[in-house]
């Protein structure tokens, strides 16, 4: 059922949208907003504390010895890209094995693992940069799995009508995350130790972890909390995209051959390179371009996220308008939002890299990583029109292109900023904005927002279609 005729039913509760708990499927937006938000605390925080442990170089550990955080520009850049190996080796096994462990399952134990590696954080850095990076690396396998099974877990809870506001509320909480670890990080690293950083937000995703495994089922069948209306609802809208997904067979050859599926895959990687880098470097950059102290450069990196995590609310409302109204089509809203982003972002870093001055280099930054929620609600949700059923292992694909961009983002701006000048940091932005630029062509050429006729579903409407044909040919026989 497309996004038009879902908007004609009704779930049957007489209350606002506002007003999520009234709705079990908004519980799960609301839990999963939550989820993606501790995943980014305990991301994002050593882009900050790292920072402070190399500011004053040598530092009194807990044990009352000295350790030394003399790591050069590079060191860091290896430090904080470790997190993506292990979240490049999780991402399609995680969308594989996402129906056979339960999707929520899988979400929950990500972000517990994921804080439970944050407590242990501090104890490995005075190990040394060996030992941190060997924990981002395992963090990273644990989150690695995050977007493939939400995926999933939205193939089963959101209507077509309803699709795009769902993810990016959900999404939302990346940028929250990123904004109160970006706040919260400089603030506990000038008033206790960069230590509590670690301590406070691991802490944060157990207690979160204890609230999801008691809230949140699979599917709406499994919910002893939802409404027969809502149930009925959410079945109803979702048409054939439900079933077992244990006996679904990704067809892998036509996902890897698929125009949709390239332009997904080549928007992820695009809007990724420009994401992570400001997503880990932010900081950073503030420091040695713009002469930030570390708190005041962990209250300004959050200021983008801040307008990002609005603006993909606005973004996923107004994606999903335009479809019900008839106004565009899933193809054309994909599209549209994720090229014109593309262009904005790319325009908008080059200027703040021409300029590198306070005030307009920080509005520029602010308003090319705003406009990445549209883009996200291009690409990110556009697995999801191609082929529900396998919209996690497209994900994880796609995902899996996106973090080598993580990857090489941080080692490439180290080796761009070796000696932290304005000037240096210049290149960074320059490469950022061609590579937006690509994404778009590919994006604009190859996207569409329709089902497949590879997917999974159009392979069983075909086979109903084929039953029934020769279930009335034996009746007229």
């Amino acid at each position: 059922m497309d996004a038009v005729a879902s908007s004609k039913l009704s779930d049957g509760i007489d209350a606002p949208l506002w007003m999520f708990w009234r709705r079990r499927r908004y519980v799960v937006v609301v839990m999963a907003f939550l989820g993606f938000m501790n995943l980014y605390l305990t991301r994002v925080n050593l882009s900050v504390a790292i920072v402070a442990m190399t500011e004053n170089r040598t530092v009194v550990g807990e044990d009352g010895s000295e350790r030394d955080f003399d790591w050069s520009s590079s060191v860091q850049g290896y430090v904080l890209s470790s997190f993506f190996y292990g979240y490049l080796v999780t991402q399609i096994p995680g969308g594989m094995l996402a129906a056979r462990l339960g999707a929520t399952n899988m979400f929950g134990t990500g972000v517990a693992g994921t804080s439970i590696l944050a407590l242990l954080t501090p104890l490995a850095s005075y190990g040394g940069a060996g030992w941190v990076i060997a924990i981002r690396v395992l963090q990273g396998m644990f989150q690695g799995v995050s977007f493939p099974v939400m995926h999933e877990v939205f193939a089963k809870w959101a209507p077509p009508c309803e699709r795009s506001r769902m993810v990016m509320l959900s999404f939302a909480g990346i940028y929250v995350g990123t904004i109160v670890s970006n706040l919260v990080s400089g603030i506990l690293a000038e008033a206790l130790s960069w230590e509590s950083i670690f301590y406070v937000f691991g802490a944060a995703g157990c207690l979160w972890y204890v609230a999801w495994a008691v809230m949140i089922r699979r599917t709406p069948q499994e919910d002893r909390f939802i409404t027969v209306k809502e149930k009925e609802f959410i079945m109803q809208s979702l048409g054939n995209t439900e079933g077992p997904a244990e006996k679904a067979k990704h067809p892998w050859k036509s996902i890897l051959s698929s125009s949709a599926v390239i332009a997904c895959v080549t928007a992820n990687f695009c809007n990724n390179w420009g994401f992570y880098n400001m997503l880990t470097l932010l900081p950073t950059f503030l420091k040695d371009a713009l002469h930030f102290e570390t708190q005041s450069s962990g209250i300004i990196a959050a200021l983008p996220y801040l307008t990002m995590s609005i603006m993909l609310g606005i973004a996923g409302y107004l994606a999903d308008w335009f479809q019900i109204k008839g106004i565009m089509t899933t193809t054309q809203v994909r599209r549209d939002v994720n090229c014109r982003s593309c262009i904005r972002q790319a325009v908008f870093l080059t200027t703040g890299a021409i300029l590198l001055d306070t005030i307009p280099t920080i509005i520029c930054i602010t308003i090319a990583i705003t406009m990445g929620a549209f883009a996200l609600t291009g690409y990110a949700v556009n697995h999801l029109d191609l082929s529900p059923k396998s919209a996690g292992v497209m994900m994880g694909l796609s995902n899996s292109f996106g973090t080598a961009a993580g990857i090489g983002s941080p080692i490439l701006t180290g080796y761009l900023t070796p000696n932290k000048t304005g000037e240096e940091w210049k290149m960074v932005f320059y490469v950022a904005s061609a590579i937006h630029m690509v994404g778009f062509v590919v994006y604009w050429f190859w996207a569409s927002g329709e089902l497949q006729p590879w997917s999974i579903e159009m392979q069983e409407r075909r086979t109903r279609e084929r039953k029934g044909y020769e279930n009335k040919a034996s009746v007229e026989d």
